[in-house]
């Protein structure tokens, strides 16, 4: 009796057992790694391929629910949802904190729209301003664009405790890597870099976004590298960013990148290769917009054939499909998402995070005589005139919102954001003079009424989703249209001028920067935008954004960095027949105030340490103005002499701070490995024994830097 007994027990035990294995996946207790490995081998092969497509529709045999994705770059892109400035704007703020809050609002939008995983941020660095796809990006600077873009994940996807949480979403780190200095500028064109350019210009962000940020998904772009593209490419999808990095996510390819190794780079003879040679190279998710089955490589009916000739290739779909199912269970997405209803409450305190971003990242390029701020009894009356001063419905909006976006619930146009400001109490004149587009002058007439009518002229120029964005490049880099025209005969009335940029990219506006008396840079600042232009110019704000991408005088300067290498001209100093200035328009980390910052007090604490050691450079901040305002102290490197050529100088630390007038703040900077180190012979990160020369100032141009020297000894 005993023995039939235990022998039953043995029986239930095994039964239970054999439950609880099948639906470990199910118990949110569970470790991670476990659920996976639960869940993958209840799988079919068929599910399995299913799960490898974006968006791939809920399993209900098993229960496996749809990562929705989106587009978050500034701002949900979903009608409706809250349009914050452009990326290019966000860098010129210089504020990684505030970028991980602008960041976390979307993600809480996200969520509440059932999105869970994001193609964003951009961590290309702005390298060709012919290329549309600027606008996208932080800057021209490595480690700019690394803060910037660390910050924006931890904001989309959170940290500690919070990471992945209901209020955060998964980020995707992009285009992976060096997509951003194109031949000829042209988007997805042909790219030719080297290896050291790789490692000290395109691959630190995403090493940081990585390492810092712990981002959960990374895209390849859609070029080669050496002949190597980048979504069949071993060595950058595998033994930079796994093996060396320790990245653990996922990988996702950029639109039909799978397939166009087949269409477009013409390696693999058909999809069923390409899908062959994407998968074994790391690629995990086939992204493919409008699911064409036509450039869709991940499907079943592809991979299990391709599986028939390679059964090698069943491990790098359970490897791939793993790393999947890794995300959706750490994004909690088995667990249902909770209905918050806090859409409302969310959207206004975004809107609010909008109008600050707006108005950090608007750089004052000239302010001549001190015309601005305006005061309240003078003038009396302004006109606002320009394409980008107004639009008249939503639709119009976007126009002048920048790329990847969708309708926002309303929109501010500098028209509306003056009278706003206003009131009754100065009349606003509006003309459009021109579209950006056109081609007669038919419009000038009413512009230029509107102009004699006033004191004051505000003249918002620039560009729009016409001219600037993917697929938006250019071969000619000054105002687009008449738009010059329209200024100079403005101008030419005497009038006092306040130009006010809305656009993507630098311009060469030589004209305008030697006649126009002011000139505001505001990006496309987002849908309060006209409010922030508004406050600046009436000096409710003082502007103190800074430039992330230097301005070229024309294009024969292209490419334009302060990131210079030694060479025959020397610095700023070209021998282009008649064009003896090669410094660029408005340079790197420009920006102006309507206070004035004085620098002093610059020293070091060591000026000898060891190869592990560390230093502090510091220096005295003081407004010496009438306003308050911010100041955004820089700090660059100069190694003196070493085994390699290298730039140079380059940025190495950088803080905003908010000073009062007469108040002094003392800002401070460590110098170690990280600040010291270059890429050997051998491309190997090393700190050589030397001299090195460390710079702090409020922008790159060489008159605003003061120097300490410090050695480095072995």
């Amino acid at each position: 009796m005993k023995s039939k007994i235990h022998t039953c027990l043995i029986l239930l035990l095994a039964v239970g057992l054999k439950v609880y294995a099948q639906d470990l996946y199910k118990d949110p207790q569970a470790p991670v790694a476990k659920r996976v490995e639960d869940l993958l081998r209840q799988m079919t092969w068929e599910e399995k391929i299913n799960e490898m497509i974006q968006d791939a529709p809920a399993n209900s045999r098993l229960g496996i629910p749809t990562m929705y994705h989106g587009e978050c770059l500034h701002g949900l892109r979903l009608k409706g949802a809250t349009s914050f400035p452009q990326a290019i704007a966000l860098g010129s703020t210089w504020n990684p904190e505030l970028i991980r809050q602008v960041a976390s609002g979307i993600a809480q939008e996200a969520r509440d729209a059932g999105i869970s995983h994001c193609y964003s941020p951009v961590l290309d660095v702005a390298r060709d301003p012919r290329y549309g796809r600027v606008e996208e990006c932080y800057g021209e600077d490595p480690y700019l664009v690394g803060k910037m873009g660390t910050a924006f994940i931890q904001g989309l996807q959170g940290t500690g405790e919070e990471r992945f949480d209901k209020n955060h979403i998964m980020a995707t780190a992009k285009h992976f890597a060096g997509y951003s200095e194109p031949q000829q500028g042209l988007n997805g064109a042909y790219v030719d870099i080297s290896k050291r350019t790789l490692y000290e210009i395109f691959l630190p962000p995403f090493e940081e976004a990585v390492k810092l940020a712990q981002v959960g998904s990374i895209m390849p772009g859609h070029q080669d590298l050496e002949g190597v593209p980048c979504h069949m490419n071993k060595w950058l999808l595998n033994d930079i960013s796994r093996e060396e990095w320790g990245f653990d996510g996922f990988v996702i390819s950029d639109h039909t990148d799978v397939y166009r190794l087949h269409a477009m780079h013409r390696i693999a003879e058909n999809k069923v290769e390409a899908a062959i040679l994407g998968l074994e190279a790391g690629v995990d998710m086939d992204l493919v917009l409008n699911m064409s089955a036509k450039a869709t490589s991940y499907s079943p009916e592809v991979l299990l054939k391709a599986m028939e000739k390679h059964p090698s290739l069943k491990e790098d779909i359970d490897r791939s499909v793993s790393r999947i199912l890794k995300a959706k269970f750490e994004l909690g997405l088995f667990e249902g998402q909770e209905d918050r209803k806090k859409e409302a409450t969310s959207l206004k305190k975004n809107q609010q995070l909008a109008l600050e971003a707006a108005r950090q990242s608007v750089v004052l390029l000239k302010n001549e005589n001190q015309l601005l701020p305006l005061k309240r009894d003078d003038p009396r009356s302004i006109a606002v005139i320009g394409p980008n001063a107004h639009a008249d419905d939503l639709e119009e909006a976007v126009t002048l919102l920048g790329g990847y976006t969708k309708a926002p619930p309303f929109y501010v146009s500098i028209r509306d954001g003056l009278q706003k400001k206003v009131g009754k109490s100065i009349d606003i004149h509006y003309a459009e003079g021109c579209s950006l587009l056109d081609t007669v002058k038919t419009g000038f007439n009413a512009a230029l009424e509107a102009a004699k009518r006033s004191d004051l002229v505000v003249m918002a120029l620039g560009g729009s989703l016409a001219t600037c964005g993917e697929g938006k490049d250019r071969d000619d880099l000054g105002l687009v249209g008449l738009q010059e025209d329209l200024l100079k005969e403005v101008m030419a009335l005497g009038k006092p001028v306040v130009l006010v940029l809305i656009n993507g990219r630098p311009l060469t506006i030589n004209w305008a920067a030697e006649n126009v008396p002011v000139i505001l840079e505001a990006w496309y600042p987002g849908m309060l935008g006209g409010e922030a232009i508004a406050d600046i110019l009436f000096g409710d704000y003082n502007p103190g954004g800074k430039l992330t991408v230097s301005f070229p005088r024309n294009l024969g300067q292209i490419p334009v960095t302060y990131l210079q290498k030694p060479s025959f001209i020397g610095k700023g100093k070209g021998r282009y027949f008649g064009k003896p200035d090669q410094t660029p328009l408005f340079p790197f980390g420009y920006g102006l105030s309507y206070t004035t910052f004085q620098y002093s007090d610059m020293d070091i604490n060591k000026t000898v340490i060891s190869k592990n050691g560390t230093a502090t450079v510091k220096v005295k901040v003081t407004n010496t103005g009438k306003m308050e305002g911010d100041e955004i102290v820089q700090m660059y490197v100069q190694d003196d002499y070493a085994s390699v050529g290298r730039y140079i100088m380059k940025l190495k630390g950088f803080k905003r701070i908010h000073l009062k007038p007469g108040e002094s703040q003392e800002v401070e900077f460590p110098v170690g490995f990280n600040e010291l180190s270059l890429r050997d012979v051998n491309l190997d990160k090393v700190i050589e024994p030397g001299d090195f020369t460390i710079f702090i100032g409020p922008s790159s141009k060489e008159n605003d830097l003061a120097s300490v020297k410090l050695e480095v000894r072995d």
